[in-house]
């Protein structure tokens, strides 16, 4: 009756709540099969299998580091042309890096299918 009387006040007091349904399985996604793997992967062994399946791009990073490091110590030591010439090979070890991934990423849809 106090709840007729007010419009704001719960009908429910002393009542518990059940939840509105329960998930006994995982849900079924068209298309999508979960990972066969029981465990996660270390960092290394994440590593490893990545640079199995595309071995450029840490060549490419690597490139691309090496040619950066030796740029900034030329430039340090005054030696404006060679540091120059190391700054060119640096965006191209960029440039070599980016086709790299991107190769690797349509190389594995293309394996998937």
């Amino acid at each position: 009756m106090a709840a007729a009387n007010n419009p704001g006040a719960p009908d429910h007091i002393g009542t518990t709540t059940q939840p509105m349904f329960v998930i006994s399985e995982a849900p079924v996604i068209e298309g999508f099969t979960p990972s066969s793997r029981s465990r996660e992967e270390t960092f290394q062994e994440k590593f490893k299998r990545k640079t199995k399946e595309n071995p450029f791009v840490p060549i490419g990073c690597l490139g691309t580091a090496a040619a950066l490091m030796y740029g900034l110590r030329a430039f340090k030591q005054g030696k404006t042309r060679q540091s120059q010439l190391l700054m060119r090979g640096r965006i191209f070890a960029q440039g070599f890096t980016v086709v790299a991934i991107i190769f690797g990423v349509f190389a594995t849809a293309i394996k998937k299918d």
